[in-house]
């Protein structure tokens, strides 16, 4: 069998409700102008204690894959690099969080940014569904059930690009498209570049893997061989699940820095350069969200 060009980590846990939909937006007759011979998405469930439906997920397509961590941590980096052994892909794709929804290129355009440097450090925006950044809206009223309305108030399994319509920029992307986020909820690498970075730290223990996310995403961008990649009018979009950082009240910073500086001896720095920008602006509000950042 030939081995795919692009493989997709996605890591859930408890999220019954969240990552049908995540992965329906992974799903080969969501994302556009890529095949699903082209890719594999690896769904590693980090041992949910909620009931879910597995082959829910494997029937959006043949090309997805559902693994079971047996001794699953409140840390995601284990599960995270089960998926990244088992990937097969010359280009790897990690989302350590399985409630952000895609945008319908987002794949197809990793793939593209891919061929343009031997060492692509590849990476998107992110968006939070709702009317403000969760921790805002959450205090505000915001939930499920808000958030099921407010998705089906639009069309998004037909056109994804309507989720732009119903979001606004996390905080880490804050400064829009143009500049590198502290972060980005779909990273795509090499798997040589995975096997140079020896993939997410087990060092980071916090539950949700604390600053883990930004650490890789940083460490990445920092290669001096490498060259920063951001896709252009492609995204991922945040639902509502209760998780420990992102829909939390109470700040995690405070730990989770404490954290990082207790593996990395310094404190965190967000990285900084020039990327290079691969896609297309499809709608006018993508480009409005940009230019007013």
């Amino acid at each position: 069998m030939t081995a795919p060009a692009l493989s997709v980590v996605v890591v859930g846990y408890n999220m019954a409700r969240e990552l049908p939909r995540t992965i329906r937006t992974l799903a080969p007759d969501y994302q556009r102008d890529i095949s699903s011979a082209d890719y594999e998405v690896i769904v590693v469930d980090n041992g949910s204690t909620q009931s879910w439906d597995s082959d829910a997920l494997t029937a959006l397509g043949t090309n997805i894959i559902v693994l079971r961590m047996t001794d699953a941590t409140p840390s995601p980096v284990a599960a995270i690099n089960l998926g990244l052994d088992r990937a097969q892909g010359d280009l790897v794709g990690v989302c350590i969080d399985g409630a952000r929804m895609a945008s319908p290129r987002l794949l197809a355009t990793a793939i593209e940014a891919g061929r343009v440097h031997h060492r692509p450090v590849i990476g998107t925006i992110a968006y939070h569904l709702g009317p403000e950044v969760q921790s805002v809206s959450i205090a505000q009223g915001y939930d499920r059930q808000a958030e099921d309305r407010l998705l089906d108030s639009v069309d998004w399994e037909r056109d994804g690009y309507r989720l732009f319509d119903i979001a606004t920029l996390a905080h880490s992307s804050a400064d829009g498209w143009f500049t590198i986020p502290a972060e980005t909820n779909a990273i795509f690498l090499t798997r040589e570049q995975w096997r140079d970075l020896g993939g997410y730290d087990p060092a980071f223990l916090s539950p949700g893997g604390g600053l883990v996310n930004l650490d890789t995403w940083a460490r990445a961008c920092a290669d001096p061989g490498g060259q920063v990649i951001l896709l252009l009018g492609e995204a991922t979009f945040h639902q509502v699940h209760g998780g420990v950082a992102t829909n939390s009240t109470t700040p995690q910073w405070p730990a989770f820095h404490q954290e990082y500086v207790a593996i990395r001896g310094r404190g965190y720095e967000r990285p900084t350069g020039r990327p290079l920008m691969i896609g297309r602006v499809t709608t006018h509000r993508i480009l409005t969200d940009g230019m007013t950042s």
